[in-house]
């Protein structure tokens, strides 16, 4: 089993930057990505990361802007989020997978976590 708590989310300004943490707990030999929902939309993928931390992959959306990362030591994933839009307004969900690949399919995800509300002003 995997325990997944996220926090790090908050309000910022159109522009600004947030940086998530994902902490895991239990068995965390996997690997990890970050999801979002916004109101009234379906969940959607964000970025993925390997357990050695390669094999990253981003949402077209956050290309870019986004960085994905993860400190195996401290059983930490991160999500540095930069340039931040009204768009990227969500809950911002980590999930852990023993492939989790393709990485925008929720079903190769096993564990989730509750979410962290990130709200970016116009």
């Amino acid at each position: 089993q995997v325990q997944l708590v996220e926090s790090g989310g908050g309000l910022v300004q159109a522009g600004g930057s947030l940086r998530l943490s994902c902490a895991a707990s239990g068995r965390t030999f996997y690997a990890m990505g970050w999801f979002r929902q916004a109101p009234g939309k379906e969940r959607e993928f964000v970025a993925r990361i390997g357990y050695s931390g390669g094999g990253t992959y981003y949402a077209d959306s956050v290309k870019g802007r986004f960085t994905i990362s993860r400190d195996n030591a401290k059983a930490t994933m991160y999500l540095q989020m930069n340039s931040l839009k009204p768009e990227d307004t969500a809950v911002y969900y980590c999930a852990a997978g023993r492939a989790a690949f393709p990485p925008s399919d929720m079903s190769k995800y096993d564990f989730w976590g509750q979410g962290t509300q990130v709200t970016v002003s116009s």
